[in-house]
């Protein structure tokens, strides 16, 4: 017998990790967490959080939390540009300021906010919401059967082992993901980009910023490339280093670790800075930066998710944020097929869904990087960029539980402003007439949508919440006519459109096959 059992045991507690606890509480299912370290994250690590990835905040109450530590430590408006150091000349703009152009797309907006300060908000939703999380906890084994997953748990500090049986597992154990090794699942991409550092310091640069957009720096320059981070104080920040010395085509170059010492690491710094003064070196963190993505999602009762799934260097933001959109993605799944709601088949769709648009990621993430960190390397194979809001907020998912329309063109990513309201896509922000959002009217189920002038309070299936939008612009936005109708799954994905007048048999069917309780 088991020592303990739970729906689900999510092997990881960090970003990802605690997202999907949030949202499995959220839809009424039981969690433990687990993660070998004994809180939280406790250096910056990732600090860009997209449109998608607030949203979710959003639905989950954090949105007002993040947003008011965020102001704490950044600009609310800082963009991202090239230069020579700090003190240095401006080479280039990438970004002119972080929300230019997402006006009318989303009632929430990106922040810049460094893990170590988000992970505390998100433990204690998780917490608050139900889920359980248990640190210095390390899985060390797994059996799969049947009926479920039996996981052995180690307590790091006693070394006590102890077995939890549970439904399904989630794996968001990181880059390096032992569970996605014992599942024998491989990686494929772009392999190994360089031997990368992060510098942690303390140095007063605030005369430096004075009269700049902040946001993100990267450092062009002949001795080191890579890019800052600092708080609005200009005080405190990070330095990634990715290569060294002036010729990059040398694989020299990006081994940016070999022979490091901290003389060394605050020549870098001061090179990077550009100019002579105090400064401290609080730690010094090594890492790969890598471009890959898992080969599959799922082994039997098993899921991927977060960096055990796809593996993105820094370039973009990526991450963090990709590893949100998974949890979004599967959390309902699992929730609707543990409460039997859904059909075990619904937990087919994740990987459909996620795996195309994890390989796609990848490749934007690594595009970003070569075209501004290496360019000398090679561009070669790189994929055209594609603009941010489009992988945040334009992906295009496909699978049995969604049903398209004819003519599909297959499209991963559509301009917000393209996607016409066709299954598959985040349904569109309309602005309330009464205030609020489309947005807000998902999150715990299906909800189906009509424009004006149809009744519907008793047109929907069980299960299906109806509303009846008199909006502006909302029968545009959506693609609909008279008597036209859109189905919006949990995760505010669009499973199913009628343009024109449809009944509620077809709606019926719909719903069904969003569940997987019929083929499609």
């Amino acid at each position: 017998m088991p020592d303990e059992e739970v729906p689900v045991l999510i092997v990881g507690g960090s970003l990802v990790g605690l997202t999907t606890a949030m949202l499995l509480a959220h839809h009424g299912v039981p969690s433990l967490s687990v993660e070998r370290h004994a809180g939280t994250a406790i250096h910056p690590r990732a600090g860009h959080f997209q449109l998608r990835t607030m949203e979710v905040f959003r639905q989950l109450g954090l949105e007002e939390r993040v947003r008011a530590k965020s102001l704490e430590m950044y600009s609310p408006t800082g963009g991202i540009v090239a230069v020579e150091s700090l003190a240095g000349r401006e080479l280039a703009t990438y970004v002119e300021e972080l929300n230019e152009g997402v006006e009318g797309f989303s009632p929430t907006r990106r922040v810049f906010i460094n893990q170590d300060v988000l992970e505390p908000l998100l433990r204690e939703r998780a917490l608050e919401l139900g889920a359980k999380v248990r640190n210095r906890t390390e899985a060390v084994g797994l059996e799969q059967d049947d009926d479920g997953v039996t996981v052995t748990l180690r307590d790091l500090d006693s070394g006590d082992e102890r077995e939890v049986r549970a439904r399904y597992v989630v794996a968001a154990d990181g880059n390096r993901s032992p569970m996605r090794g014992r599942l024998g699942i491989g990686m494929r991409g772009y392999g190994q980009l360089s031997r990368s550092i992060t510098i942690y310091f303390r140095a007063d640069c605030a005369e430096l910023l004075r009269d700049r957009n902040q946001g993100v720096f990267y450092v062009h320059n002949p001795q080191l490339r890579g890019f800052f981070r600092l708080d609005r104080t200009g005080g405190n920040g990070f330095l990634v280093i990715n290569t060294v010395g002036e010729d990059v085509t040398q694989d020299s170059a990006i081994d940016v670790q070999s022979g490091l010492t901290e003389e060394r690491a605050l020549e870098y710094l001061r090179t990077a800075i550009g100019t002579d003064m105090p400064m401290e070196i609080v730690h010094v963190a090594n890492w790969q930066a890598e471009a890959n993505w898992a080969e599959r999602l799922r082994e039997g009762r098993v899921f991927l998710a977060g960096d055990a799934a796809h593996v993105v260097p820094p370039n973009g933001g990526f991450g963090g944020n990709t590893g949100v959109q998974d949890a979004l993605n599967l959390a309902w799944k699992l929730a609707a097929v543990i409460r039997g709601n859904a059909g075990p088949a619904l937990l087919d769709s994740y990987e459909a869904e996620r795996l195309p648009l994890s390989r796609l990621t990848v490749q934007q993430a690594y595009t970003r990087y070569a075209t501004r960190v290496v360019p000398e390397r090679g561009t070669e194979g790189v994929e055209p960029p594609i603009p941010d809001i489009e992988l945040e907020i334009g992906l295009v998912m496909r699978s049995d539980a969604i049903r398209s329309e004819d003519g599909d063109d297959g499209v991963l990513h559509l301009p917000p402003s393209a996607g016409d309201g066709r299954p598959g896509i985040r349904a569109p922000h309309v602005m309330l007439t009464g205030g609020g959002s489309t947005l807000d009217l998902f999150g715990s189920q299906f909800v189906v949508l009509r424009p004006t002038g149809d009744a519907v309070d008793d047109w929907a299936p069980p299960g299906v919440t109806s509303h009846v939008i008199d909006a502006e612009r909302f029968a545009e936005v959506y693609g609909l006519s008279a008597g036209g109708a859109t189905l919006v799954r949990p995760d505010g994905v669009i499973a199913w459109r009628a343009r024109g007048p449809a009944g509620r048999d077809e709606l019926a069917r719909a719903h069904a096959t969003a569940l997987a309780l019929r083929e499609s």
